[in-house]
């Protein structure tokens, strides 16, 4: 899942996983790759439940932002975005 919305990017672990519970209603450990991305759309933090633990991965573009879709309805699913997450972390390709 993908937060379309930009989030704080002082939070870490603990607090994105507070804001998928109590804002986006969503459980944080199922093991679901939850997206943030930050107001400039130039970093973005990826958060999942491993099973023994939280993930956070967070990814900094020097050059330009990511591409993001309009905001909608603050989520959209992460199968809509795979194909493109995929190439933007593989090949440094933006998002659209």
């Amino acid at each position: 899942m993908a937060a379309t919305k930009p989030v704080d990017f002082r939070k870490g672990h603990d607090g994105l996983a507070a804001l998928v519970n109590n804002e986006l209603r969503k459980d944080p450990f199922t093991g679901t790759v939850l997206v943030f991305r930050s107001r400039k759309a130039d970093r973005l933090k990826l958060v999942y439940w491993d099973g023994t633990g939280m993930v956070l991965a967070y990814k900094r573009l020097e050059a330009h932002p990511f591409g993001w879709p309009e905001i909608r309805d603050g989520l959209m699913s992460l199968k809509s975005m795979r194909e493109r997450m995929l190439r933007l972390v593989s090949k440094k390709q933006p998002l659209i």
